[in-house]
């Protein structure tokens, strides 16, 4: 297979992550990075041995075949256009962007044509969560008829981020509903939400909120429910339950280490991985090898920009189902 060259905008946490992926992948080379604050440019360019560019020579170069938008996520839709526009494939980190409209303008202007275009919705490529929907595609448990989704995290982050991330809905709970999706096998039509403020005052000074149950129903009545906190004191607490006509599926949490102890005092075990980057480590790298095979022109699934633009549409239903104090109608909200 061709090597594939890539251009990584974006040195910050995420950026790292994708950029030594990038790196220890036998087919794809990283050409070339860019971030707007130069140090953190030298020093991941130095670490992975890349060239830096500015965005218009990243664009301008043929020879990149396809670009990671790991920036600031204000930047993602304007990038996520320059790069389709200028004929190179793109994998983008959640969310599009944080305004709806502008999120239908990106899905609008790039089309459908033969340039790959993924949203990287990680948790579709985690090892067990993959597993766990190619078991239910494979009809183990019959027809789906119940998801349940616990996602919380194991304490707030930052209120400086907080403020600037969209809330936990566009922030958090994005990821649930698109796995929601992913695992329903079907369109989500009404959405009920109920929110409060339970960890950080300083959260709901910042007009957020920090725990959050949702429902959501499709046309034929399947039903998720997604609970979420930002506060887990026993670790990152990811958990799946998918109940079928047939029986049922679960996927627990990935702790710290397998081994348990036995003794007259009682049964004790280790805690779930504390942080995403720990969780997710084989989802990370998944996710970016099956956008290159993507690439390479193998057939896999990859999530588009619509399916992008189907999570963030949730989580304006959530926020208005709070705000309203009922079920809202997905139709209410810009297809």
């Amino acid at each position: 297979m061709p090597m594939i060259n890539l251009a990584l905008f974006g040195a910050g946490r995420i950026g790292h992550i994708h950029g030594h992926n990038v790196a220890a992948h036998k087919q794809a080379n990283l050409v070339a990075l860019h971030d707007p604050y130069q140090p953190n440019a030298d020093s991941l360019s130095q670490a992975l041995g890349c060239q830096t560019m500015n965005a218009a020579e990243i664009f301008a170069d043929s020879s990149i075949h396809g670009v990671l938008v790991c920036s600031a996520t204000d930047t993602h839709a304007e990038l996520i256009e320059q790069a389709v526009a200028s004929g190179k494939h793109v994998f983008c980190e959640k969310p599009i962007d944080l305004s709806l409209p502008r999120v239908q303008q990106v899905v609008a202007n790039i089309g459908s044509g033969d340039i790959t275009s993924m949203v990287a919705f990680n948790r579709r490529f985690d090892p067990q969560f993959a597993k766990l929907q190619q078991r239910i595609a494979s009809g183990e448990i019959g027809n789906v008829e119940m998801v349940s989704i616990i996602s919380k995290d194991p304490a707030p982050p930052p209120i400086e981020y907080i403020k600037v991330s969209g809330g936990l809905f566009r922030d958090m709970t994005i990821h649930d509903f698109d796995m929601a999706r992913f695992l329903l096998g079907e369109e989500i039509e009404e959405v009920t939400a109920q929110a409060s403020c339970m960890v950080d005052p300083a959260i709901g000074e910042a007009g957020d909120f920090d725990t959050a149950l949702v429902t959501l129903r499709t046309a034929s009545g399947k039903l998720a429910q997604i609970s979420n906190s930002r506060r887990a004191s026993f670790g990152y607490d990811q958990r799946f339950e998918v109940h079928g006509s047939e029986g049922m599926l679960t996927a627990g949490n990935i702790n710290e280490h397998s081994l348990t102890s036995y003794t007259a005092e009682g049964v004790n075990g280790a805690k779930p991985m504390h942080f995403f980057l720990e969780r997710y480590e084989q989802a990370y790298k998944a996710e970016l090898e099956t956008f290159i095979a993507a690439l390479n022109g193998a057939d896999v699934v990859v999530p588009t920009m619509y399916d992008g633009l189907q999570a963030i549409r949730l989580a304006e239903a959530a926020l208005l189902s709070v705000a309203e104090g009922k079920t809202i109608a997905l139709s209410r909200i810009g297809a």
